[in-house]
C-alpha cells in the first residue's frame, strides 16, 4: 500500500468514498443511521481534501489537508459529535445487516478517538512521505480542463502555508516529546532537497504544466505556465529552503536515537493499542512475538526442501548469499525489470477464473514508483481506483537499482499487489454498491494485509511457482512477513535494536540486504501495521481448512473466496462468522 495510507492509519483516518450512500428502506432508525454516516463521510472529505482528490472528488481539488494542531483538534471534536450522534440510535432496533454497520462505524470512531491522545498527528512526515514530496498527488488527478490546472496552480501557491504548518506542528512535537527516530529521519533531507531547484521549470509541482491537453488556447498555457512558474520560484522554492534548514539544523539532531514505540510517551500503551487495532485481535505482543518464532521455524523446513531439491551443497546462509548475490537472478536493467512486472501480470489473469466466481470491473495497471521516493520506500505498493470510476487502481513497482531487485520474487509480488491480491479484494470491495460507503472505501488492515499474503499461496493454482527459485521466492515472502512478528514486537515491544532487527531479517529470508533496511525502517516508522500480514493470513487459512474439513467434496473454492470478499474488509472475527455461516448454509443445501 501507498505512502498516503500510512498517513491515514497515523491520524486514525478511514478514507471514505466520495459517492453519496444510497438508502432504500422506510425504516427511520436506519434512515437516521445513514444520515449519520453521509454526515461523517462530508466531514472527512473537508478535512481531507487530498483524499478526497485521490478518491475522485474535485470539490477540493485547491485545498491541501490542514496538519495544524488546532485543525486536528476540530478533526477530534467533530468526530466526538459523531460518535454522541451515533449514540442517539437505538442499536437493538436495527436490523441484523444494520447493527453490523453500527458496530462498525462506532469501532472506527472509537479508534480514531483512542488514536488521538497519543498525539501521533505531531509527527506529520517520515521518510516514505509528507509535505517533502506533496507534488505526487498530482499521480492521483485529472488534468483535463483549465479548472484542474488553476486547481493545482492554488494547491502550488499553497505550499508555502503548508510547509509552514508541518514546521509549526513539528515544533510542537518537539516539546511534547514526540519525535521520531533519527535514523529514519535522517533519510528526509534528500527529499526536501530536491525541491529546492536551481529553475522553476525543473520543480516536480511545474509537471502537469509541461503538458497541457491540446485543445487549451495558447494564452491560456503561457498564463497558467507563468503562474506556475513565479509561484514555483516565489513561494514553493523558498519554502523548501526554510523547511530543509529547520529540518537538518533543528529538528533532527532533536530525534530520538531509540527506535521503538516504547520510548514515545506512554509507548507501552500506544503500542499495544496499535497491535489491537492492527490486528483486530486480543493478542498481545509477546504471544504476537512467539506466533512468529513458530511461523519461522515452520517455513524454514519448506525453504530447507526447495534447497534440497535444487541440489544446492552448503549452508542455509550460504545460500541465502547466493540468491542474493548471483547475476542470474538480477536484471541490469529498469526497463527488463519492467517489462517482466507487466509478463507476469498478463499470465495470471487469465487464470483467475478458476478460483473466484466474482471479478471486479476495474482494470489496474503498473507504474514505476516515482524517483524521488524510490531509494526510500519499498519495492512495491498498490493504490486503489478512484472511486468515481475516473482512474483504474495501479501496482507501482520500484525500479531503482535492478540489481538488488531479485527476478524470483517477481511472481509472489505481483501476486500480492495486484492479482488476485490487493487490487481484486480493493477494486471488489468499492464495487460493492449495497454497502455504506465507509465500509466499500475503508476497512481493515488485517483482513486487506491478510488476503495479500493469503493470495501468494494461491500462486501454484494460478500456473506460478514453477521454478524451484520462483517458489523459493514465494516462500521468502511468507518467512518475510513471519519475521515481521518477531521484528515489529522485538523493536517496540521487547526494545530490540534495529540492527537486531536487521541481523535477524537476514538470517532467515534471502531478500536483499538493501531491501531488508527499508523494511525495517518502515517497521520503525509505523509501528505495528507490518503484524496484520500474518495475523489475517493465517486466520483466512485456517479458516478455509475448517470449510474443507467440514465440507468435504462439496468445497468449492470460488464460493470460499466469494464469502471472504463479499462484505468488504471486515474484522477477523467478522470474516470468520461470515465463513462459518456460509459452511452452514452450505451443509443444509447439499443435505
Amino acid at each position: 500500500m501507498d505512502s498516503r495510507v500510512f498517513f491515514a492509519a497515523l491520524m486514525g483516518l478511514t478514507v471514505l468514498s466520495v459517492l453519496p450512500t444510497t438508502v432504500t428502506t422506510d425504516d427511520e432508525s436506519v434512515a437516521a443511521l445513514h444520515q449519520i454516516f453521509d454526515e461523517a463521510w462530508e466531514r472527512d472529505l473537508r478535512f481531507s481534501p487530498t483524499f478526497a482528490s485521490s478518491l475522485g472528488d474535485r470539490r477540493y481539488n485547491d485545498q491541501w489537508n490542514e496538519v495544524s494542531v488546532a485543525s486536528q483538534q476540530r478533526r477530534h471534536a467533530s468526530d466526538r459529535e459523531i460518535l454522541s450522534m451515533l449514540g442517539d440510535i437505538e442499536r437493538s432496533t436495527l436490523p441484523p445487516g444494520e447493527q453490523l454497520n453500527y458496530d462498525l462505524f462506532r469501532d472506527t470512531y472509537e479508534n480514531r478517538e483512542t488514536a488521538f491522545a497519543f498525539n501521533m498527528y505531531l509527527i506529520p512526515l517520515n521518510q516514505r512521505g509528507g509535505v517533502q514530496n506533496a507534488n505526487e498527488l498530482t499521480e492521483r488527478l485529472r488534468f483535463t480542463s483549465v479548472k484542474d490546472y488553476e486547481d493545482w496552480l492554488a494547491r502550488v501557491k499553497g505550499i508555502a502555508a503548508l510547509v509552514d504548518q508541518n514546521i509549526a506542528v513539528m515544533k510542537v512535537g518537539m516539546h511534547e516529546n514526540v519525535m521520531p527516530p533519527q535514523i529514519t529521519m535522517s533519510r528526509v533531507p534528500d527529499q526536501i532537497k530536491a525541491q529546492v531547484v536551481k529553475a522553476p521549470e525543473d520543480s516536480p509541482f511545474y509537471v502537469p504544466f509541461a503538458d497541457f491537453p491540446e485543445d487549451f488556447a495558447s494564452a491560456v498555457r503561457e498564463r497558467l505556465s507563468q503562474e506556475a512558474l513565479t509561484a514555483i520560484k516565489e513561494a514553493v522554492i523558498p519554502a523548501y529552503e526554510r523547511f530543509y534548514e529547520f529540518f537538518t539544523e533543528i529538528y533532527l539532531p532533536a530525534c530520538r536515537g531509540t527506535v521503538g514505540a516504547w520510548d514515545f510517551p506512554d509507548g507501552e500503551a500506544f503500542y499495544a493499542f496499535r497491535v489491537r487495532r492492527y490486528t483486530t485481535t486480543e493478542l498481545t505482543p509477546d504471544e504476537i512475538h512467539n506466533i512468529g518464532f513458530r511461523e519461522v521455524r515452520r517455513i524454514r523446513e519448506e525453504m530447507d526442501k526447495v534447497i534440497e531439491q535444487v541440489g544446492f551443497e552448503g549452508t542455509f546462509q550460504e545460500f541465502l548469499h547466493f540468491m542474493r548475490t548471483d547475476p542470474q537472478f538480477y536484471f541490469d536493467n529498469p526497463d527488463d525489470l519492467h517489462q517482466e512486472y507487466l509478463a507476469t501480470s498478463k499470465r495470471i489473469d487469465p487464470e483467475l477464473v478458476k478460483l473466484f466466481g466474482v471479478l471486479p470491473r476495474m482494470p489496474y495497471g503498473i507504474r514505476p514508483i516515482p524517483d524521488a521516493i524510490a531509494p526510500d520506500t519499498t519495492t512495491a505498493y498498490y493504490s486503489r481506483p478512484a472511486a468515481d470510476g475516473s482512474r483504474a487502481g495501479y501496482y507501482y513497482v520500484n525500479l531503482y537499482k535492478p540489481e538488488v531487485r531479485p527476478k524470483y520474487e517477481i511472481e509472489v509480488l505481483t501476486v500480492h499487489e495486484a492479482m488476485p491480491g490487493h487490487h481484486l479484494q480493493i477494486a471488489l470491495s468499492q464495487e460493492l454498491g449495497d454497502l455504506p460507503n465507509f465500509r466499500r472505501f475503508g476497512g481493515y488492515t488485517a483482513f486487506v494485509e491478510g488476503w495479500g499474503l493469503y493470495s501468494e499461496s494461491l500462486g501454484g493454482d494460478l500456473g506460478l511457482y514453477k521454478d524451484p527459485y520462483s517458489r523459493f521466492g514465494q516462500l521468502t515472502y511468507e518467512m518475510w512477513r513471519a519475521v515481521r512478528l518477531v521484528v515489529d514486537t522485538g523493536m517496540h515491544h521487547k526494545r530490540w535494536s534495529r540492527q537486531q532487527a536487521i541481523d535477524f531479517f537476514k538470517d532467515n529470508a534471502a531478500k536483499t540486504e538493501y531491501d531488508i533496511i527499508n523494511e525495517i525502517d518502515r517497521y520503525i516508522s509505523w509501528p505495528g501495521q507490518a503484524l496484520a500480514y500474518k495475523i489475517g493470513e493465517l486466520k483466512i487459512k485456517e479458516l478455509r481448512r475448517k470449510a474443507e474439513e467440514q465440507l468435504g467434496e462439496n468445497f468449492d473454492i470460488r464460493k470460499f473466496h466469494d464469502t471472504v470478499l463479499g462484505s468488504g474488509a471486515v474484522p477477523l472475527n467478522i470474516l470468520e462468522d461470515n465463513v462459518m455461516r456460509m459452511i452452514e448454509e452450505r451443509l443444509k443445501t447439499e443435505g
